[in-house]
């Protein structure tokens, strides 16, 4: 279930980001009715920006409904536990050296001793 939500997800995201690209912006127009570049598209003048502004508008609710299921669906995990829980103990690879034990009282330690 969660991948067909990815799928419909991403799919619907890059959708939105060729339709917006496709469509001309509010100065178009003005610049069309000067002679710099031609309003005409496959759909019309008119036709054009309603269907695909249309269209641009339901794709990106199915990218918000999908986002929501698929924050739904990533907060109500049955699994359990975090990345933390599910990882290995890691074992150190050499062992830990107890500490030197301390010399007895009337024995004198080479470590304090001063060279002459």
């Amino acid at each position: 279930m969660e991948t067909l939500i990815w799928v419909v997800h991403v799919l619907s995201a890059i959708t939105v980001i060729v339709l917006v690209l496709l469509q001309h912006g509010k100065g178009a127009d003005m610049g069309a009715a000067f002679g710099s570049g031609s309003s005409g598209s496959l759909f019309g003048a008119s036709g054009s920006a309603n269907f695909l502004s249309r269209t641009t508008g339901a794709l990106a609710a199915v990218f918000f409904i999908t986002s929501l299921g698929l924050t739904y669906l990533s907060s109500h995990k049955t699994e359990g536990g975090g990345v933390m829980d599910k990882a290995v103990p890691v074992q150190s690879a050499k062992p830990v050296q107890p500490a030197p034990a301390a010399p007895a009282e009337g024995e004198a330690s080479k470590a304090t001793e001063i060279p002459k």
